[in-house]
């Protein structure tokens, strides 16, 4: 998989997702990153990007032209680098705003099966629509909140899409049993010591049946999420039991029986 992020501070990026595990993924040439810097594509002696909006209004905008250039630098880079035999096709270019969709895993696992992807971060008042119209194919979001720029919801996507890559995580099967798994939250976990300031592990997680420790582990991540992210239940993918058991959770929360 690689990463290419059209932004105007390219070492945020190189030096938020050069460490810990997307740090290691590159060094193994799992995941590539290549962070270019918008401003080398301005026409202006300052490398000046960025400019007053048409109508007035508070704030700058950043230009049209530069951002096309730089995409299609990459854009070039991109098909340079594909072998004669496999057919181009226009990279997905990801805008991070927060008028986009908001970002989950199920886009995560969507985006992981791409060959390049590009992310566009914005900065001041935003980027002209004129290129925008012409580049993004995905609007994209993380929150309903303003940041300063796009970077680091780029960073997040980067991570959460990059733990996708077969390779990247030490144990493959944790990217797949963990937050989110069918549209749930993540069971608990406990570690030794077995009992820590009165508190005890589970007994289930100390008997080795197996069996019994996914139903308890399936069933902690229902009542985890019936808590916390009722709203995630909706697409949840459960089994007969389990809507069962979700069925008693919301009846005892209604009927205060417990």
């Amino acid at each position: 998989m690689n990463f290419h992020v059209l932004t105007l501070f390219p070492e945020m990026i190189q030096q938020g997702l050069g460490t810990s595990i997307t740090g290691r993924a590159m060094d193994k040439g799992l995941i590539s990153l290549n962070a270019v810097n918008i401003r080398d594509f301005s026409a202006d002696k300052h490398n000046r990007v960025d400019d007053y909006p048409y109508g007035g209004g508070a704030g700058m905008v950043i230009q049209a032209e530069p951002v096309f250039k730089a995409f299609g630098y990459l854009a070039n880079h991109i098909k340079m680098t594909k072998e004669a035999s496999v057919s181009y096709e226009k990279p997905r270019v990801i805008y991070v705003t927060p008028q986009g969709s908001i970002f989950n895993q199920g886009m995560a696992k969507e985006f992981a099966k791409e060959d390049d992807l590009i992310f566009l971060c914005g900065h001041y008042e935003g980027i002209d629509e004129r290129v925008l119209e012409m580049v993004v194919t995905d609007y994209i979001s993380i929150g309903d909140y303003v940041l300063t720029g796009g970077e680091l919801p780029a960073m997040v996507m980067i991570d959460a899409i990059s733990r996708l890559i077969p390779g990247v995580l030490n144990n493959d099967v944790s990217s797949e049993f963990e937050s989110l798994q069918d549209n749930l939250l993540e069971y608990p976990q406990y570690t030794r010591p077995e009992v820590f300031m009165g508190k005890k592990v589970p007994e289930v997680l100390l008997t080795g049946h197996h069996a019994n420790i996914e139903t308890w582990r399936r069933e902690q991540s229902v009542l985890r999420t019936y808590e916390r992210r009722p709203d995630l239940l909706e697409n949840a993918e459960l089994t007969e039991n389990e809507r069962e058991y979700l069925t008693r959770l919301i009846f005892q929360k209604n009927y205060n029986v417990y």
